[in-house]
């Protein structure tokens, strides 16, 4: 336990100290969120705070992390390193959607190689297709978690503290060093993230982090319980990133809008505001949901199948229900 500690404490200070010098460093380049119709700063807010949050990373899991595995790990750096370069591409040029997919989708490929992979199926071809979908689905749903101060980073944290809880339980190395690097980097960038933020991470560290949550879902295991039952445990930890993205998703094709390409408030977040809450307490709210779905995955992880797929039924039904109260108590006009 001392080892993730330590890998927690070293990103933690290490993204305190980086995330004041690339936002100077943002600044004096230009990368910055400049504002707009559709966003909700009045001033020019420095990016690259995911360059912060990846080095953060990176530089725990090397000086303390244990990486025995040594394929396995290479692969996740590589593909973390990637999206995030893609990110940083974004935040200076905006590049289409499209592009970024296609690097996430090579990231995917990079995992594949290293052995990082669904196994939930008998043919290989199917979890290679589902551990695709699962990682352009996820990297993407932290992406646009990324919409109001504190939110993305701050929800990171929740989800990735119970992936740690979770692994620690059953002796997971990679996986809780993983964890536990994520977990101080978040900490240490929303230092200076929370509202009123003074730097934002940008795509940089959205497309990161949404990866690394959903390698640590795959590489998740639970070997005194079922498959049938432990494959909706990162699902179920992951459940509130996965619903705001559902949201927009049905809200966008609802408005003809392409989910994809269109940006707009119509987040959960945006959604809390609309409702009367001020913008730190939608974050709060937002960060209780998904301590929520965290929650549901801990009983999830221990429990019998029959108990399991109730709780899991109880979670989406609760998920579903709070998309549709959204969209018809909190609709976006535009």
């Amino acid at each position: 336990m001392m080892q993730f500690v330590l890998v927690g404490i070293t990103a933690l200070v290490c993204a305190m100290l980086m995330t004041p010098i690339v936002r100077r460093l943002a600044m004096r380049i230009g990368i910055v969120d400049a504002p707009s119709h559709r966003k909700i700063h009045s001033a020019p807010v420095p990016l690259l705070g995911g360059a912060a949050i990846y080095v953060a990373f990176i530089t725990a899991l090397l000086l303390f992390g244990d990486l025995f595995y040594v394929r396995e790990s290479v692969a996740i750096l590589l593909a973390a390193t990637l999206v995030s370069l893609f990110g940083l591409a974004d935040d200076r040029w905006v590049l289409h959607a499209y592009p970024k997919l296609l690097g996430q989708a090579a990231a995917a490929g990079i995992l594949l190689l290293g052995g990082v992979q669904v196994q939930l199926f008998a043919q290989a071809w199917l979890n290679q297709l589902v551990t695709l979908l699962w990682i352009i689905g996820m990297t993407n749903a932290l992406n646009l978690l990324d919409n109001m101060d504190g939110l993305s980073s701050g929800v990171a944290t929740v989800c990735a503290a119970f992936f740690l809880l979770l692994a620690a339980q059953s002796g997971q190395i990679l996986v809780s060093a993983l964890a536990a690097a994520l977990i101080g980097a978040c900490i240490g960038f929303l230092r200076y993230n929370l509202n009123p933020a003074t730097i934002f991470m940008g795509d940089t560290g959205s497309l990161f982090i949404g990866l690394v949550l959903a390698v640590i879902g795959i590489k998740l295991r639970f070997p005194a319980n079922s498959v049938v039952v432990t494959w909706m445990v990162p699902v179920c930890v992951l459940a509130f990133p996965i619903t705001d993205t559902l949201l927009v998703t049905i809200s966008r094709l609802r408005r003809h809008k392409n989910p994809l390409t269109h940006g707009g408030k119509d987040h959960v977040s945006h959604r809390l505001v609309h409702l009367g809450l001020t913008r730190r307490e939608a974050v709060l709210t937002c960060y209780l949901l998904a301590g929520v779905g965290g929650m549901i995955a801990t009983f999830v992880a221990t429990a019998q199948p029959r108990e399991a797929y109730a709780a899991a039924l109880i979670l989406a039904g609760m998920a579903l229900s709070f998309i549709a109260y959204l969209e018809y108590a909190a609709p976006v006009h535009e």
